[in-house]
């Protein structure tokens, strides 16, 4: 395969026996009001097109006083969700005209701390995060800074911050409340110790639909599980649900991969769904309208929260003062599936 050679100024400017700056000014459109004669900017344009220069925008920002990119940092970039949110967030930032540069925190707060300092010596315009929340007093320092931000999935309650979520609490309730409405009343939850601020809610909003009910809430139908080891403590967990005198007859997983090896325990105990056991997940993987049976989803809509989150970095960057909320709170879908029951 032919690989072209990259040309730089410098090289347009030997070739053609004319200074680097006259080359600069030329391709930056500058030509005209620097007197430079409109044959050797047709020379320069013509040599640059037909060997494929290509500016170094970085480069072309910092001439500007700006860098034209932005950082974002996430737990963790394999995560399906994260990868979306990382997906989206090029694309619209790309739209805008700004390029990303991606980080992954492993849910560390150190290293998260370590990265936002990383991304601020690169000279990042402002970040997107998906915060371990456990790094407030960074938060805090960017906010002093007057540093544009935008906080993505989590947030910190206690400070004000822009940020763009979705309603946990509520999406947690309707998927708790569909099981409700199909007359399921032994609903069990497995979910994350508490910690983040979304796995909170979900647990409230569950909490919250069985309370409407008149349903007594059972501490003993939460299992809670630990980030680091949850594919092992699992097993323990639906063991606990199914066993008497628990005998739960739903289960709501409050993540997509919670969901995942949740699925493949009640399989490997040959545990009917939904026959036996209704189940139902927040958030969803590509595959869960593909298995036998299709899970029932609360859908995230990560295509907004990221382009809402890029819009609003964007505008604060820019100092535009266009009608964009600094906070929002989106909406999630459910999506009703064999899993529960329904069909």
């Amino acid at each position: 395969m032919l690989v072209m050679k990259k040309v730089f100024l410098k090289d347009i400017a030997k070739k053609l026996d004319v200074s680097k700056t006259a080359v600069s000014l030329v391709l930056n459109n500058k030509g005209d009001e620097n007197k430079i004669s409109q044959e050797t900017q047709k020379k320069i344009i013509d040599y640059a097109k037909k060997h494929n220069y290509v500016p170094n925008q970085l480069a072309r920002g910092l001439s500007r006083g700006k860098s034209e990119t932005i950082g974002l940092i996430i737990p963790n970039i394999s995560d399906t969700f994260y990868s979306k949110i990382a997906g989206y967030v090029e694309l619209k930032a790309k739209n805008l005209g700004y390029t990303v540069l991606f980080s992954s925190s492993n849910e560390d707060p150190k290293k998260e701390a370590e990265l936002i300092r990383s991304m601020l010596n690169r000279q990042v315009e402002g970040l997107i995060i998906a915060s371990t929340q456990q790094n407030l007093k960074e938060i805090e320092s960017l906010k002093e800074d007057k540093f544009p931000f935008v906080l993505i999935d989590r947030h910190y309650t206690d400070s004000e911050t822009n940020y763009v979520i979705v309603d946990n609490f509520n999406g947690s309730k309707t998927v708790t409340e569909h099981l409700l409405k199909l007359g399921r009343r032994k609903i069990g939850l497995i979910t994350l110790k508490p910690g983040l601020e979304a796995i909170k809610q979900r647990l409230l909003g569950y909490h919250s639909a069985l309370n409407d009910y008149n349903i007594e809430f059972n501490k003993n139908l939460v299992l809670e599980l630990s980030t680091e080891n949850y594919e092992d403590e699992i097993k323990m967990a639906i063991g606990e649900l199914l066993k008497f005198p628990n005998s739960v007859d739903s289960i709501v997983f409050s993540t997509h991969y919670l969901t995942s090896v949740g699925l493949r325990e009640l399989k490997r105990l040959n545990v009917k769904v939904p026959q036996e056991v209704a189940i139902v997940s927040f958030d969803e993987l590509s595959a869960f309208d593909l298995v036998d049976p299709p899970i029932t989803s609360v859908i995230q809509p990560v295509k907004d929260m990221s382009n809402i989150a890029v819009e609003i970095l964007i505008n604060e960057i820019e100092g535009m003062k266009e009608n964009i909320e600094n906070t929002r709170i989106l909406d999630s879908k459910l999506e009703i599936r064999k899993s529960c029951g329904t069909f």
